[in-house]
């Protein structure tokens, strides 16, 4: 038996994601919040939560469902040297970790900036 989602409630599931209020840049996976914030934290940026009137925007999925995406991230301080492998989102006030991501590595230079592309953060196909 075919089930529907409506589009209005997958939005919801996307933002529980887009809540979150920072972007860590990291030098391997982390399991935990500690870990993206401290133990492989090359660089912290400040995002501003919300799918529209934030950092987020949703849309169509590329095949069916709905899609997050995060807006570019420009001028991101380097805190520590290291070859950047993965980054995460998560809400900063509550320590939680929200998603963890992989990106193509990048070595970093503390002091230097680093530019975060626009990106694909999480697609929730259609209930078939």
């Amino acid at each position: 038996m075919a089930k529907l989602i409506p589009d209005a409630i997958i939005d919801l599931e996307l933002g529980v994601i887009a809540a979150a209020t920072i972007l860590v840049i990291c030098k391997d996976t982390p399991t935990t919040y500690a870990d993206a914030a401290g133990t492989y934290d090359l660089a912290t940026h400040v995002l501003t939560p919300a799918i529209g009137g934030g950092d987020f925007t949703s849309g169509a999925g590329d095949g069916t469902g709905r899609k997050l995406t995060l807006a570019a991230q420009n001028g991101i301080t380097v805190d520590h040297d290291g070859t950047a492998t993965y980054y995460v989102l998560g809400i900063s006030a509550s320590s939680t970790l929200l998603l963890i991501g992989e990106i193509s590595p990048q070595a970093l230079l503390n002091g230097n900036l680093v530019n975060f592309p626009a990106t694909d953060v999480l697609e929730i196909g259609d209930v078939t």
